[in-house]
């Protein structure tokens, strides 16, 4: 009896390889060029109706081909192509293999972790999907981190770390405060879901989140201020750049659930908008809102960063020099 082969059956795919030779067949015929933004894990893991763990899979066999890139903030893009260069011989055309599970460090994880949550958002994070990303079995993380949560913390505590201070601080204590809340607020544009980990009556205890607390309070020490007005001021600016900067992860979370910008947002609401300035019950508004013509307001983060952190001090200069 001669034996089945199975002729005539597609043999069995993988279904995050069925996702990566679909987008790279798009990258190729040129339907996603350079620069152009892949679905995030979560839309991949929607529109193909696979777990997080699989969308994550297949888009680190994009990125180990060097077909796609993760940039913070704006997620994946198709990776722009390198310079032309003599390929080296390979004993196959196969990318570079993944991390082995003896190189997998603690370290490395992190990063990962890092990385996923800078482009896909905090809620993404996972320790499966860190796996995926490095390459690894579902379980080796846990080797290193015993649970998410742990995972989180020390992620947080790595961005915070990510900036330091002078070993002569100015002088001045204003100047030294500018420094401090400017420093927090690059690290929050450069990771918004940081702001989204700790609220001011359950602080976060990170020993780099503290350097930055021990650079605030050191430059209000010694001004007459008692604990409990030094600390009240502490919170109040740091209350100041984390609220705004909670607003840098709603937006891009919105915007990568509803699929529109700011703009498109804002815009599909002026028929709400003009009911509400046509009703006459708010002439201020409506007379605010008229003054900008069609442009409108351009409601900017950074400006109202500054423009908080002066008041604030205008206002602490008073009680610090006005004695």
């Amino acid at each position: 009896m001669t034996k089945a082969t199975g002729a005539g059956r597609e043999p069995h795919e993988p279904p995050y390889q069925r996702i990566v030779a679909e987008i790279r067949r798009r990258i190729a015929d040129g339907e996603l060029a350079p620069g152009d933004r892949i679905p995030s894990t979560r839309q991949t893991a929607r529109d193909w109706g696979v777990a997080l763990a699989t969308a994550t899979k297949a888009l680190t066999a994009l990125r180990l081909e060097g077909l796609v890139e993760t940039r913070p903030r704006t997620g994946t893009v198709v990776a722009t192509p390198a310079p032309a260069t003599p390929p080296a011989r390979r004993p196959s055309s196969t990318p570079d293999p993944p991390a082995t599970e003896q190189e997998l460090t603690l370290d490395r994880i992190v990063r990962a972790a890092m990385d996923i949550a800078d482009s896909e958002g905090l809620p993404a994070l996972s320790m499966r999907g860190v796996a995926a990303r490095l390459g690894v079995a579902p379980m080796s993380p846990y080797r290193y981190v015993p649970s998410k949560d742990d995972l989180v913390l020390l992620v947080a505590d790595a961005a915070f770390g990510e900036e330091s201070y002078p070993a002569d601080p100015p002088e001045e204590w204003r100047p030294r405060i500018e420094l401090g809340a400017r420093t927090l607020w690059s690290l929050y544009r450069r990771h918004p879901w940081l702001a989204q980990l700790g609220s001011l009556t359950r602080p976060l205890l990170l020993p780099n989140l503290m350097v930055h607390a021990e650079w605030t309070l050191g430059a209000l020490d010694g001004h007459g201020l008692g604990p409990t007005a030094l600390l009240d001021i502490h919170v109040l600016l740091y209350s100041h750049v984390q609220g705004l900067a909670m607003h840098l992860e709603w937006e891009a979370h919105a915007e990568a659930t509803t699929g529109q910008s700011e703009d498109q947002w804002m815009a599909s609401r002026a028929p709400a908008l003009r009911e509400l300035t046509d009703s006459g019950r708010f002439p201020t508004f409506t007379r605010m809102i008229g003054a900008f013509g069609e442009d409108g307001y351009d409601l900017r983060l950074d400006t109202l960063f500054e423009l908080g952190l002066k008041a604030l001090l205008d206002g602490l200069t008073l009680k610090i020099e006005g004695r």
